[in-house]
């Protein structure tokens, strides 16, 4: 056997040492063979090249709100209606009425997004028409094939929140800050009538007249029939919709600030709410602690924890040395499908960052310039803005309260982030190809956006504007990178 055997010959010269950033290239060239061998990349690989990923975004189609009301071609809705009557204000006064998209989103598969107005139009679109439409080249102003809408209707009254049954994808749920009920319907027919009408209980004042608790915010659970709204009373009210139109539990804070936002936890045994000061509260769906007290014979459940995110970021030393830290109130919370953990917030002010729920500390934050430098402090604080995760890589995508246009911010769990507290710069420049750096990105829109929905599959972005228009933006085919 040996004769088969080629010794080795011995090398004329002792072997260069491998430096650093040589190990590293050779370490993501193994990376690219295993993704061959498994079908699968590491979330380190990806963030790796998340800077590529964020440079092919851009803005592909814009949809205007320009639709008739009932199928009748004669008459146009009331969203449009109400744009119209805006363009007639002069240039530099501000509109009495908050018009705009309210609240936008996906539905479990990405077949179908659903957006809601300020003016009150209910619609839901077929997500492969919207983009065959703005990936075709059409005339500048053309106008939106109305015939291939699953559903557009005309609501009486304000809308500010909307989401999908995830039980049953032919359910989306809607309701206002101006009304204390949710209205439910199905998308498998055409009707200006809900299938159901949850209501929330009244309060009664020192004066004995009623008042409504106005609805922020609602999502749904996808194991049971629950639906859970938040108010601008500082309460959460749960629904079991087997039971009734009423509450079968409400939640309180500590004070009758606003909740803006409510977020699930993946087993769907917590709920957290945010809101006015920058406070986030949670809860526990299961029971948690016992009842403080009672209200029209209702119990009504503290929260079992609370931060507040003022408190958090001045602990961060670096942050405080620049800017000086007060309160403010957060428009939106949304959690990172990627990292359970990683709780987002914006705040009305423009920052975003993500709070570490496991520990209790805030670990990214994105401080970009205030709106005032662009004379738009005004028109910035009339819409809550309504961000959104890429499925993967722990992209967050929020509206620019200042700008035109979205960001693409670099939150990865990780001190690699360019948003981590922690981050380095001095670390970055030593990791190798300049074309790796990590940074955030903004993408120039056509429009100011108020809320942001991406696709659970493909990461395309759909932006409501406040024109009330649908903007996408996704990968342009030829990218130069």
């Amino acid at each position: 056997m040996e004769k088969y055997l080629v010794p080795q010959k011995p090398s004329p010269q002792p072997s260069k040492p491998i430096h650093h950033h040589h190990q590293r290239r050779g370490r993501y060239g193994w990376e690219r063979s295993l993704i061959e061998v498994t079908g699968r990349s590491s979330s380190k690989y990806r963030h790796h090249l998340s800077p590529l990923l964020l440079h092919s975004y851009s803005q592909m189609g814009a949809f205007p709100h320009k639709y008739h009301a009932g199928g009748d071609n004669s008459s146009w809705c009331q969203t449009h209606l109400h744009n119209l009557s805006l363009d007639s204000i002069p240039t530099g006064q501000i509109p009495l009425i908050k018009q705009g998209i309210a609240g936008l989103e996906f539905d479990n598969q990405g077949v179908y997004l659903v957006s809601v107005t300020k003016s009150g139009c209910l619609t839901v679109h077929d997500f492969e028409s919207l983009y065959c439409q703005a990936t075709e080249s059409l005339p500048l102003g053309l106008a939106e094939d109305e015939s291939k809408h699953v559903l557009h209707l005309s609501l009486r009254g304000e809308l500010d929140a909307v989401c999908w049954n995830p039980a049953n994808q032919n359910e989306v749920a809607c309701s206002s800050m101006k009304s204390s009920e949710v209205q439910i319907y199905d998308i498998s027919y055409v009707s200006s009538e809900p299938v159901q009408l949850l209501k929330s209980r009244r309060r009664v004042t020192v004066h004995g007249s009623d008042i409504h608790k106005g609805l922020t915010d609602i999502v749904c659970t996808s194991t049971q029939s629950w639906l859970i709204a938040s108010d601008l009373n500082g309460g959460v009210n749960l629904w079991d919709r087997r039971t009734g139109a009423l509450p079968c539990l409400e939640f309180a804070t500590n004070s009758p600030a606003a909740l803006y936002s409510i977020q699930l936890t993946a087993d769907n045994h917590m709920v957290l709410g945010a809101g006015r000061y920058g406070r986030v509260s949670l809860w526990d769906l299961r029971g948690g602690r016992a009842a403080a007290f009672q209200i029209h014979k209702e119990v009504c459940h503290q929260p079992v924890g609370m931060w507040n995110l003022s408190s958090l970021l001045e602990q961060i030393d670096s942050l405080k040395a620049q800017s000086e830290i007060v309160s403010k109130d957060v428009h939106a919370i949304v959690f990172d499908p990627s990292c359970p953990y990683q709780l987002a917030f914006h705040l009305d002010d423009g920052w975003s960052g993500v709070l570490d729920v496991y520990n209790s500390e805030v670990t990214h934050v994105h401080c970009p310039p205030p709106a005032w430098l662009n004379s738009n402090t005004a028109t910035s604080l009339m819409y809550l803005r309504k961000p959104s995760w890429l499925p993967t890589n722990s992209v967050y995508v929020v509206g620019s309260s200042a700008e035109d246009g979205i960001y693409l911010l670099d939150f990865y769990p990780d001190p690699s982030s360019p948003c981590h507290v922690q981050y380095c710069e001095d670390v970055e420049k030593h990791s190798g190809s300049s074309i790796r750096k990590k940074h955030n990105r903004f993408v120039p829109l056509s429009e100011g956006v108020t809320a942001c929905a991406t696709h659970p599959l493909n990461g395309a972005i759909i932006a409501g504007t406040k024109e009330s228009s649908l903007l996408l933006v996704s990968q342009q085919k030829n990218s130069d990178l």
